[in-house]
């Protein structure tokens, strides 16, 4: 079985080393971009910040592994067709210019996503930099030393996380967003509110529902960055407003979704027998809406890529689908999500009603007790949970993990009520905080009549 891989970041990372266990008689060709595999992007901060002092451990497998595993891996090449019917590709070494085509048994596209970059006047100045890959992320460190104020265009997870490293590395900081909330595709506005004032108490420069319509500079150098609203000096600009899938290859061969998201089945095939698909290439089951959604998350990517490997051969192990669960840590807020917010939920169409919580995580009597918000959506009609989301100083954040298995197993309100959690005052409240929200979505008792005696 000859299988070739395109692309080798977390899904393609997961599929190639399941397959060589899997199967290793497999004979096994990776073509992958750049000098480097498996880069943990979602560190770039943590990196730029400091807190990551080598970063080598952003790295989870190299080239010389998968060799190991006898794994074909031709690092610096570029696939630029794909013959789905005929079973071949065309690739570029980058190095030496040359070209050569392969053929495969079986395609895995892997091939990740890309930043958007709007096409503003003045984007190809010098200093306006992405934030996806290693390299990117030693481009940001080395001209951050020397930038004095730093814009950072996107108010994602990503864009965020960079804000607070540059500020606590002494920066001036502005932070862009077309959007009026950072953050506002995870988290509603009873916590966006938190964190904007928390980043504008650190400094931070906030410049929301505002469009960027140019970058000015002098000596091809970026200076300013001019947006609808208003003007912001800037020696160092970092775009973070989002990617869309890496699949052009792939146009017209299969189906995709408008973004040019692969549409893949439970099995992880695509429209085109013998061709599968993980990671930020493609679409997954959103299990809150029952539909298919683009959401590129590096968890996704790892599970998706597994099952490659399991359903390589023949249909074995389904994808259960995902309630893009997620989490950041802003200064000393911990803070996770899953599943719809209430925003989302009403802009999807689907009724939703929410119960919030604000209490102390546990006893009082404890020395400390630190308060938690938490924010439980569902729909009103049927009872099912939709999304929850959590912020707390203590790291509460695994409470997320839970509710995603309570959305991604259907479960209603009064089953989170009651369902069986341990108590600890070391821990928590004798009704847990989850029990609490699904007690404060009960519905009312039908006869309020008192019981004769």
């Amino acid at each position: 079985m000859k299988v070739a891989v395109i692309g080798c970041t977390h899904a393609g990372t997961a599929a190639i080393v399941n397959i060589a266990k899997l199967y290793p008689e497999a004979n096994i060709t990776v073509y992958e971009r750049n000098d480097n595999i498996s880069f943990l992007s979602c560190g770039i901060a943590l990196y730029v910040g400091g807190m990551v002092k080598d970063p080598q451990g952003l790295f989870y497998s190299s080239p010389e592994q998968l060799a190991e595993l006898g794994v074909h891996t031709k690092m610096r090449h570029e696939v630029v067709a794909v013959d789905t019917d005929a079973k071949t590709l065309r690739a570029r070494n980058f190095v030496t210019g040359e070209e050569f085509e392969d053929t495969f048994d079986k395609l895995v596209v892997t091939t990740g996503s890309w930043p958007i970059v709007p096409k503003f006047e003045g984007i190809e100045l010098e200093n306006i930099v992405l934030s996806k890959n290693f390299n990117h992320s030693n481009t940001i460190i080395e001209k951050a030393k020397q930038a004095k104020n730093i814009v950072v265009v996107g108010a994602g997870y990503i864009g965020v996380e960079l804000v607070e490293a540059f500020q606590l590395n002494g920066k001036q900081v502005t932070l862009i967003d077309a959007e009026d909330r950072i953050l506002s595709k995870y988290l509603d506005q009873e916590y966006t509110d938190k964190i904007e004032q928390s980043l504008s108490d650190h400094g931070i420069q906030l410049a929301l529902g505002q469009k960027v319509t140019r970058f000015e500079g002098e000596e091809g150098k970026v200076t300013r960055v001019v947006t609808d609203q208003g003007k912001y000096d800037a020696d160092l600009v970092i775009m973070c407003i989002g990617f869309r899938p890496n699949t052009g290859l792939l146009q017209g061969q299969v189906d995709m979704l408008g973004n040019g998201a692969i549409i893949v089945d439970e099995y992880m095939r695509t429209s085109k027998p013998d061709v599968y698909a993980a990671g930020d290439s493609c679409a997954v089951f959103y299990n809150p809406t029952g539909k298919h959604a683009y959401i590129p998350l590096a968890t996704n990517a790892v599970r998706m890529g597994t099952l490659v490997a399991r359903n390589l051969v023949a249909p074995t192990v389904k994808y259960l689908g995902t309630q893009g669960t997620s989490g950041i840590k802003i200064y000393e807020d911990n803070i996770a999500a899953t599943g719809l917010t209430e925003a989302a939920a009403k802009d999807a169409g689907i009724e939703a009603e929410a119960v919030l919580i604000n209490d102390n995580y546990r006893p009082e009597f404890m020395p400390t007790h630190e308060p938690v918000t938490l924010k439980v959506v569902y729909e009103p009609n049927t009872r099912r949970i939709l999304g929850a989301q959590i912020m707390s100083k203590a790291d509460l954040t695994q409470s997320i993990n839970t509710m995603s298995v309570c959305i991604q197993n259907g479960m209603k309100m009064e089953e989170l009520a009651f369902v069986d959690f341990f108590f600890q005052p070391h821990y928590n409240k004798p009704w847990n905080f989850l029990n609490s929200a699904g007690l404060g979505a009960l519905p009312e008792v039908p006869n309020k009549q008192p019981v004769q005696a």
